[in-house]
């Protein structure tokens, strides 16, 4: 059953040696994701996973690692071979500032049928009995003219209905996100953000929005569910 959900961003200047001069720029929203990810780790959970989309479905063991040389600095979080995307990357980063050893990561093809992402969250739900989730996703990459896609009317209404869902904990409001509007808008988060609702199905669990901010063009968003 799960116990308890944090839902955190993943842009790769959330880690400061990434961010480098721009660190500061994204410290409330740090502190924000650190602030959920403790108290998912003080929630006393038998099992705890990591759920973020990618270009695949796919699980990977505690010990999976990933690698953010593509982003210009040569930085591995985890010693194995780098292999997770870069959302289950900055997952494993937020659980070992906490002190957090996720048992899996749970990898969400970006495609993924909306039935699909619900089922797969009911049985990590089904998978102990006290489970905790952390939930890896972005919102709308098309807010404003600093956005990396072009700006879209829509971005803004779009990522106001998730920071809602996610601040009632509201499942079937995340299950209603459409998974085409989703990709127009450049939102990478859909695909978890719907894990995280077949998981929370009768859950009876309250939500607590923490930040929904935009500073690059991108919505982002932390909430603890609990």
């Amino acid at each position: 059953m799960l116990i308890s959900a944090a839902v955190c961003p993943h842009p790769p200047l959330l880690i400061p040696q990434v961010a480098r001069g721009a660190a500061e720029e994204l410290a409330a929203l740090r502190a924000a994701c650190d602030r959920a990810v403790q108290a998912l780790a003080a929630s006393g959970p038998d099992a705890v996973a990591v759920a973020g989309c990618g270009s695949r479905n796919r699980e990977y063991g505690p010990d999976a690692a990933g690698d953010l040389g593509g982003y210009g600095v040569q930085v591995r979080i985890g010693s194995g071979p780098p292999e997770l995307p870069l959302s289950l990357t900055v997952g494993r980063w937020l659980c070992e500032r906490s002190g957090m050893r996720p048992d899996r990561y749970v990898e969400v093809a970006e495609q993924a049928e909306v039935a699909e992402c619900v089922e797969r969250g009911a049985a990590l739900a089904a998978s102990a009995d006290r489970v905790a989730l952390l939930v890896m996703g972005d919102g709308s990459a098309r807010r404003g003219e600093h956005a990396p896609g072009r700006p879209d009317p829509r971005a803004a209404g779009f990522d106001s209905t998730v920071a809602r869902a996610l601040a009632e904990a509201d499942t079937a409001a995340l299950e209603r996100v459409d998974p085409e509007s989703a990709a127009e808008l450049m939102a990478a988060g859909r695909g978890a953000w719907q894990v995280l609702a077949g998981a929370a199905n009768g859950a009876g669990l309250r939500g607590e929005l923490l930040a929904h901010e935009a500073p690059y063009g991108v919505g982002y968003f932390t909430a603890l569910w609990r």
